[in-house]
């Protein structure tokens, strides 16, 4: 596969291999890395980008504003900053048990959770945001084009995969958030379906491609979650998403950090892993027979 053809983190990893041959100095990686990067930032920043705004972050935090009613956006910034605590605070005051009834709830009822996707969608804390642009990179590789956003937060992601013509859906057990994207996407004049996942069910056989991104953490039932999945998805189609995560003290509500249950899953539905990002996020991808 020539250079230019292959994704981020492979080209990554074969460029340090040429550091390590003594091909490539380090600095030249360093450039070449950022040169990389940065192709991958203006893909993700048009996609998000408003008409008349002069970069990313005022451009998220003016539609936040837009949205809540907000007209100050230093007022909407500063909530932006301050959310991943917020939602800390809101799991421990709100969070009783991890039933399916209680993390319901919370996500519903979250008024910070919004605020701490779309600061992290600025780029402003780390560039993780950008595996979506490396998921819909490997989406055009394979001739995905039905995508279906499995926990799509506020829709980010399916902006971007929207704006670069697959045919989207968004599920979520937020029935906020889906209102959120909805509004997002419908401002944007971009088509979508939506499925709120407490009172709605995937459709079968429909998508070519499922991407699950920072999910799995978060789930009452990751293994149940799989079942869905595999159902709604075609013979060929492609799960692609990040299926790790580590206790952390900010994000009480990362429920799962074993995931072993989970790949054995894939594993007896027939998934086979076909790809894995082993230099930057972790992400893999895996296909259905």
């Amino acid at each position: 596969m020539e250079a230019s053809c292959k994704l981020l983190p492979d080209r990554l990893k074969e460029l340090w291999n040429s550091v390590l041959l003594k091909h490539l100095t380090s600095d030249e990686f360093s450039a070449e890395q950022k040169f990389l990067m940065d192709a991958y930032r203006r893909t993700w920043t048009r996609a998000l980008l408003l008409e008349g705004a002069s970069s990313l972050s005022d451009s998220l935090y003016a539609e936040l504003g837009r949205y809540s009613g907000c007209t100050d956006l230093q007022t909407v910034r500063n909530l932006c900053t301050k959310a991943l605590e917020s939602v800390r605070k809101e799991w421990e005051d709100q969070q009783a048990s991890e039933s399916t009834q209680a993390v319901e709830q919370f996500y519903d009822e979250t008024q910070a959770m919004m605020y701490e996707l779309m600061h992290w969608h600025t780029l402003a804390e780390d560039d993780s945001p950008l595996a979506y642009v490396l998921a819909l990179r490997f989406a055009e590789q394979h001739g995905c084009t039905r995508c279906l956003d499995f926990g799509a937060g506020v829709g980010s992601g399916a902006i971007l995969f929207a704006k670069h013509g697959m045919e989207v859906t968004l599920a979520d057990i937020s029935s906020s958030m889906l209102q959120f994207s909805r509004w997002r996407m419908e401002l944007r004049s971009l088509s979508a379906r939506y499925v709120d996942l407490k009172t709605g069910q995937l459709p079968d056989d429909t998508f070519t491609m499922v991407s699950a991104m920072d999910v799995f953490e978060h789930l009452v039932d990751p293994v149940s979650t799989v079942d869905a999945i595999w159902k709604a998805m075609k013979r060929g189609g492609i799960l692609f998403g990040r299926f790790h995560a580590e206790q952390d003290a900010d994000r009480p509500q990362h429920i799962v950090q074993d995931f072993e249950p989970t790949m054995k899953r894939l594993g007896e539905l027939g998934f086979i892993e076909i790809w894995r990002d082993e230099w930057l996020w972790g992400h893999q991808a895996f296909r259905k027979l």
